[in-house]
């Protein structure tokens, strides 16, 4: 159990949360969500003692053990997965490493024997002679498979790092365990292996994620960061989002209805206030008037911005046709001799574990890269847009200002216009001065949403766009695809975002290809089945 006792915390003057008061309990799993710069991860690090907070305190049920997803991946450099995995339980590894150290001694003491005895004993109570199985189950069940758990972390990929460090907060069933963005890196396998593993846990969980089908598949409560408080609701993250957006309309609602109300009240008392015969009824409305108020709307932190694609015109009969494509890279063949054929107004999902391959797929229909054979044929009356996963190219070393970048990638030549469409995605005031090559990931983003909104194209290519994107981006971005008209084709690791909006799912990985009028979830269900 952890409880948040009139928690406090603010920088800079400016208080990102006060009297915070949460319990969380043993087998539940919450969920934290919040705005960009709300406080998420800073509130787990309160909760794990990295930070103290100005006011109130954190208390932890005395005995039980707390766990920590790590983010520093440089941290184990020095020792192997296995024993990274180990050390999530910093008690049971100091243990070992003691047993060790004594057993290694020449001059064996009676002390060192009783020493050894007592260290035995709890040793077994922490069941620490099946703990390096439990490491390699936990890793196997990540994807980072027998030929890496001796290896140091310093010779391992990023993504299987990820994975180690993941399977050290799991490791040894902590009484509470903190996570700050798990999935992130990780394959479908994996986040839907770490699915089925955490609602099976009796632990105290809390996790932050952009992940919206993650939240909804594990958490069984919702903790929103947001108005300088801490709210916790009963449910998963959707439940959490269609409550407070028919809380916010019955409260926008009932504040017109009141307005209208007052002005009503308002013209009565000026009409017959000074009349005789009516004065006792304009003195009741006054009463009535001086109890009706329009209710202010509490200040969010959270924004949504404006996406709307619109097409150029609707795409003809024909639209895209690929011909025994094939791709190699140093030898490896990346993309081997596929074909398919894209209908108008298909939205199709191209999936699989390789993103070398999809990258290079859309590199290629975009024509940014020469296949190594086949042929690409676009319609002649298709248009497209482009959204690369590398967008470096448009903000390293670039020196421009925001308004000066929508006018280097547009027809928009007066400032208001630009400036209207940098509001529209969050972009307000002075930040429009603000210089393209210091935006942050999601900024970036951002922008680069903006340069596909003002290319009216009736194909959109879109490679991996929510990454760096907060909640409200990536819902925000999602509504925008659903509501398009014509074509998409795109990649995304957001489970959600792929489910709502692909007809059309294509694995390009050579010997895995894929391709289907399905849905995310029914060519999930068709590859576990094979």
């Amino acid at each position: 159990m952890i409880q948040v006792r009139d928690v406090g915390l603010g920088f800079g003057g400016k208080p990102l949360f006060t009297h915070a008061d949460v319990l969380f309990t043993r087998g539940n799993c919450y969920g934290l969500i919040g705005a960009n710069g709300a406080g998420k991860s800073t509130f787990l690090k309160i909760l794990s003692g990295d930070i103290e907070p100005d006011s109130g305190d954190v208390y932890i049920t005395p005995g039980e053990r707390l766990s920590v997803l790590k983010q520093d991946h440089f941290l184990y450099d020095s020792c192997t997965a296995l024993r990274t995995v180990l050390m999530g339980n910093a008690r049971l590894i100091e243990i070992m490493d003691a047993k060790e150290e004594l057993y290694a001694k020449e001059d064996f003491t009676e002390e060192d024997g009783i020493r050894i005895s007592e260290l035995e004993e709890e040793f077994a109570e922490m069941d620490g002679w099946s703990a390096e199985s439990d490491a390699e189950i936990l890793l196997n069940g990540l994807g980072v498979t027998n030929e890496y758990h001796e290896t140091l972390m310093a010779e391992l990929p990023n993504d299987i790092k990820v994975k180690c460090l993941l399977a050290q907060a799991l490791f040894g069933n902590p009484d509470n365990l903190l996570m700050d963005e798990p999935t992130n890196h990780l394959d479908i396998d994996a986040i839907h292996w770490l699915e089925e593993f955490l609602v099976t846990q009796n632990s105290t969980i809390i996790v932050v994620s952009h992940d919206r089908h993650f939240l909804n598949n594990v958490c069984t409560h919702t903790v929103d960061i947001d108005f300088g408080k801490i709210t916790m609701f009963t449910g998963p993250y959707d439940f959490w989002y269609n409550y407070t957006q028919i809380a916010q309309r019955q409260m926008r609602d009932q504040n017109k209805k009141n307005e209208q109300k007052i002005k009503e009240l308002q013209e009565f008392i000026q009409r017959f206030s000074a009349n005789k015969s009516k004065a006792r009824q304009a003195t009741s409305r006054q009463k009535l008037l001086d109890g009706l108020k329009a209710e202010e709307l509490p200040v969010s932190t959270r924004r949504f911005p404006y996406i709307a694609f619109e097409p150029n015109r609707p795409c003809g009969n024909e639209l895209l046709t690929v011909t025994d494509l094939t791709y190699t890279i140093g030898g490896k063949v990346v993309l081997d001799n596929i074909s398919f054929t894209i209908q108008p107004r298909e939205k199709v999902a191209f999936v699989g574990t390789d993103a070398v391959a999809k990258t290079s797929l859309f590199k290629i229909l975009t024509g940014e890269l020469e296949p190594t054979g086949g042929t690409v044929k676009w319609g002649v009356t298709t248009s497209q847009a482009y959204f690369p996963t590398d967008n470096g190219q448009f903000f390293d070393g670039i020196d421009s200002n925001l308004i000066d970048w929508v006018r280097r990638h547009s027809d928009l030549i007066f400032e208001t216009d630009v400036r209207g469409w940098l509001g529209r995605l969050l972009f307000a005031g002075d930040e429009g001065l603000k210089q393209a090559k210091v935006l942050s990931g999601g900024e970036r983003v951002r922008m680069m949403l903006i340069r596909m909104m003002l290319t009216p194209a009736n194909v959109l290519l879109l490679d991996e766009p929510t990454n760096h994107l907060d909640l409200e981006s990536i819902q925000s971005l999602n509504d925008g695809l659903t509501r398009y008209s014509e074509s998409i084709l795109f990649t995304s690791h957001d489970h959600e975002f792929t489910q709502t909006i692909a007809d059309r799912i294509i694995d390009p990985t050579p010997g895995q290809w894929y391709d289907r009028k399905v849905t995310f979830d029914e060519y999930l269900e068709d590859i576990r089945a094979d």
